[in-house]
């Protein structure tokens, strides 16, 4: 099957199967190795991308999904303003990045951010509830997320905002 899609801002073409896994194409026939294979049920946020602008675990997603869609991988999403924001409240509250559940910590809070621009410490909790991180405490990704909603806000709307 003949699969066309937008892969990190480039248009890619693709024959594989219908049910490969997009983990699988990231890291077989791209060398994209940032989604780590985890539990492989889409249960634990180690494969996350941006699929279509929201964050989806990409060892669930089937190639015939991906025509005409949008994927963004860690890789990709590392050049945007948008992930500066986000390594920079978590290094303001001290979240490591072990290099695991990385993805899955920062396109949840990407994620989160697009809808709830000034999240709560509830909201953060809940968004964060599908993610196995057993590297960092949850009031730690609470100060990250919210150091990284004030690092955009003052990006986008300048100091004070």
């Amino acid at each position: 099957m003949i699969v066309k899609f937008v892969l990190n801002g480039d248009d890619v073409t693709l024959n594989t199967d219908a049910d490969t896994r997009l983990i699988d194409i990231l890291r077989n026939s791209f060398g994209l190795v940032g989604a780590k294979n985890g539990c492989l049920s889409g249960s634990c946020g180690a494969c996350f991308v941006l699929f279509n602008g929201k964050a989806a675990s990409s060892c669930i997603i089937p190639a015939f999904r991906l025509r005409g869609s949008e994927i963004i991988t860690i890789e990709g999403f590392i050049q945007y303003n948008e992930y500066q924001d986000i390594a920079s409240g978590f290094a303001q509250a001290r979240v490591e990045f072990c290099g695991f559940c990385d993805t899955g910590r920062v396109f949840v809070t990407e994620a989160l951010l697009e809808k709830k621009p000034r999240p709560s410490r509830e909201e953060i909790l809940d968004a964060f509830s599908g993610i196995k991180c057993r590297c960092t405490e949850p009031e730690s990704l609470v100060s990250g997320v919210l150091a990284a909603a004030e690092f955009r806000q003052r990006r986008l709307y300048g100091r004070g905002a």
